[in-house]
């Protein structure tokens, strides 16, 4: 038997032990959890990290919680249920998202870094890069040499 106790608390802190504990899980083990919410940070977490368990051929129990329990037939179906419907929740995020960033781009809006010169900075990019050099106009406006070549490949393209 292994006792795993995370040392560590935080929504976003890299949670080492339970890392550990994964890694080493092997088929016919049991997870024992005191309660849910020292185990999973959301609904999500507590599913994603089953499905871990469980894909290793390992079970899965909450003390607290007698319904989180993959060793029961009941346990497993509210458990494959509630992956279900954190399945479809995902998809309708997926869904929105989409539909967000469609709308937006019909609006006009750019995705991405900002360009690194406006049209002017690049007019003048080109202009000193013929004169003098690729490496010299990077200098100058303070871009990659990289840059400069992107953006004079963009004006023959134009001209």
């Amino acid at each position: 038997d292994l006792l795993f106790t995370e040392k560590v608390s935080g929504a976003n802190r890299p949670r080492p032990q339970l890392s550990t504990m994964l890694e080493s899980l092997q088929d016919g083990d049991l997870v024992l959890v005191t309660r849910l919410d020292r185990f999973a940070r959301s609904t999500l977490d507590m599913l994603t990290l089953t499905e871990a368990i469980t894909a290793k051929g390992a079970a899965f129990r909450s003390l607290a919680e007698p319904w989180a329990d993959t060793t029961t037939p009941h346990g497993r179906m509210i458990v494959t249920v509630l992956a279900g419907v954190a399945e479809f929740e995902r998809s309708l995020i997926r869904q929105r998202t989409g539909e967000g960033r469609e709308r937006a781009k019909s609006q006009g809006v750019r995705f991405g870094r900002p360009p690194a010169l406006t049209p002017a900075q690049e007019s003048e990019a080109v202009r000193l890069a013929e004169a003098n050099g690729n490496r010299y106009a990077a200098e100058i406006m303070g871009v990659s040499i990289a840059t400069v070549e992107r953006v004079r490949a963009r004006a023959r393209k134009v001209t």
